[in-house]
């Protein structure tokens, strides 16, 4: 198998020295991971609707809400995460 970098990704990765293999079997492993959990939750959800049927527009919009806030808060921590790594790496020079 052969894979394509575009030239300032290659040049990237030959100036740091990274382990290009490492880091694509690391990357599909994790795109692989990730498909099929999406899997499993679709069937899960299918199932789900089979045994107690569609949600009504408002249970839909409620789980719609709660989703955002979830995705919300977890945004707000990761930014928090990379600010606070960032105040270190700069406070440590």
């Amino acid at each position: 198998m052969q894979v394509y970098l575009p030239e300032e990704l290659y040049q990237a990765v030959k100036e740091r020295g990274l382990p290009a293999s490492e880091l694509l079997q690391e990357a599909v492993e994790a795109e692989l991971r990730r498909q099929r959990l999406n899997e499993r939750a679709d069937e899960y959800l299918s199932d789900l609707v089979a045994e107690v049927g569609e949600p009504t527009p408002r249970e839909q919009a409620r789980a719609d809400a709660i989703a955002r806030r979830i995705r919300d808060r977890v945004a707000v921590r990761r930014a928090g995460e990379r600010c606070s790594s960032w105040t270190q790496a700069l406070s440590a020079d």
